[in-house]
């Protein structure tokens, strides 16, 4: 029984790296092409320059606020999404080693659940007449 107690563990490992890796590479995604809309935006606050026509400057100072404003929320919010991520995770890890059984139990479950659910739709999908559309 230990071996297989232990291969839990491993397994788990895995699925918690390749998971950790998956969210990581999401947030790099993001944060580039958020990165690649400020730099497009004050591009163009540059471009439109130094104008004579006031309505035009004030314009071109509100967006500028409001870049310089959203650099600051980005990371703000990237700093605070870490640690509530850091501290969901930390809580499902202690509840998995406090309770493996439980939380296998938990698993198996979801997989049923989520096996039902599937199933249910390839037989929808198999009743539909030929040419049927859904709508």
């Amino acid at each position: 029984m230990e071996t297989t107690a232990n291969e839990f563990g491993r397994g788990g490992a895995r699925v918690s790296a390749a998971t950790r890796e998956a969210a990581h590479e999401a947030g790099r995604t993001a944060r580039e092409h958020m990165q690649n809309l400020i730099s497009d935006v004050e591009d163009l606050i540059d471009r439109v320059g130094d104008s004579s026509d006031p309505e035009l400057r004030r314009l071109r100072s509100k967006v500028a606020d409001a870049v310089e404003t959203t650099k600051r929320s980005i990371g703000d919010g990237a700093g605070q999404i870490r640690r509530q991520a850091r501290e969901a995770w930390a809580a499902g890890d202690r509840f998995v080693h406090s309770q493996p059984w439980e939380a296998i139990g938990v698993a198996a479950l979801a997989g049923i659940a989520i096996g039902y659910l599937v199933s249910r739709r390839r037989v929808s999908d198999s009743e539909r007449p030929v040419g049927a559309s859904e709508h």
